[in-house]
């Protein structure tokens, strides 16, 4: 067998096509990532294979499939190969002078409620950094955990009856509540429902427009609805919440969403909001980082920034 030890001293290379393989689960995904040949690639995992004793990846319809061996090795190439990054960051950030780019997924709610709290402090004092964002989605947990961002602001429930509970944060994130906020119905003032008991039956009675971000198309309250063998009658789907509310004004459709995010068209637009006929937890609006990036100088300055703008909010 192979010396491992030194020849892993002797080519990092190796150790960085096994992380690349295990998130990419593709040979020639890896190779587009690692700017190399399908066959140097390849070759580099005979040569790992080797040296782990063992075949590291089965193929499958879908591309390759990890051994226990390789999942168990996972984390540790991820902890190696943030140490060697980190060689050479500075010891100290130096907000005035910095250029880097941070990498944000957030949920659509979070360009009003959290960005304005932090981002004009954040660019007064950091002039030319950037701020790269991009909407959450199904996928953004795992960008997280591979530290393909640096930060993701995304909803997270209390409710014990949620699957987005808090408590399904992976082990390896860190997280924060920034703000909790409950849910709210919409509709025209002079809506009909407004001359009704206001209860649950009557909230279904309407046809609702659904608000969509982030690809998420269900949540806490769809949950609950099914369990009690209920739904609600989505008329349509949107994905902006401004233009929902331009609707509603218009018709007798309702729609459901977070209150801090539709209070504000409370006095500019033709709507009543009331709260939701349904016993339901307010949700959490959490900012979340992989754990390996705790003493990182320039994510822990710009972390630090966001929670302070909200200490005391939960």
């Amino acid at each position: 067998m192979i010396d491992l030890s030194r020849l892993l001293k002797n080519d990092m290379n190796l150790l960085i096509c096994l992380y690349v393989l295990l998130q990419e689960r593709s040979v020639s995904r890896a190779a587009d990532k690692l700017y190399l040949s399908q066959s140097a690639v390849s070759k580099q995992l005979t040569k790992l294979r080797q040296v782990f004793d063992d075949p590291l990846f089965e193929r499958e319809s879908k591309g390759l499939l990890p051994t226990p061996k390789a999942l168990s090795l996972e984390t540790k190439l991820q902890q190696i190969l943030l140490q060697v990054d980190q060689l050479s960051d500075p010891d100290r950030f130096e907000p005035e002078s910095s250029t880097r780019t941070f990498n944000i997924d957030l949920i659509e709610t979070a360009y009003s409620t959290i960005y304005p709290r932090f981002l004009p402090e954040a660019l007064a004092e950091a002039p030319n950094i950037s701020i790269n964002s991009r909407d959450w989605n199904e996928n953004s947990i795992q960008r997280l955990q591979r530290r393909e961002v640096d930060f993701g602001i995304g909803i997270f429930e209390w409710d014990g009856r949620a699957k987005t509970h808090v408590q399904t944060i992976p082990d390896s994130l860190s997280y924060v509540e920034l703000l909790r906020d409950a849910s709210s119905c919409v509709m025209r003032k002079g809506h009909p429902a407004l001359q009704e008991e206001w209860s649950l039956e009557t909230f279904l009675k309407y046809r609702h427009i659904q608000v969509v971000t982030g690809g998420v198309n269900t949540w806490l309250l769809h949950e609950v609805l099914e369990a009690k063998r209920l739904k609600l009658d989505n008329a349509v789907n949107m994905s902006d919440i401004a233009s929902a509310v331009r609707m509603c004004e218009k018709s007798d459709l309702l729609t459901t969403y977070p209150y801090e995010c539709v209070r504000e068209f409370v006095d500019s637009a033709d709507i009543v909001v009331k709260r939701l006929p349904l016993d339901l937890e307010p949700g959490g609006q959490f900012l979340l980082w992989n754990k390996q990036f705790d003493s990182d100088p320039s994510h822990k300055w710009l972390r630090e920034l966001i929670i302070n703008q909200f200490n005391g909010q939960v």
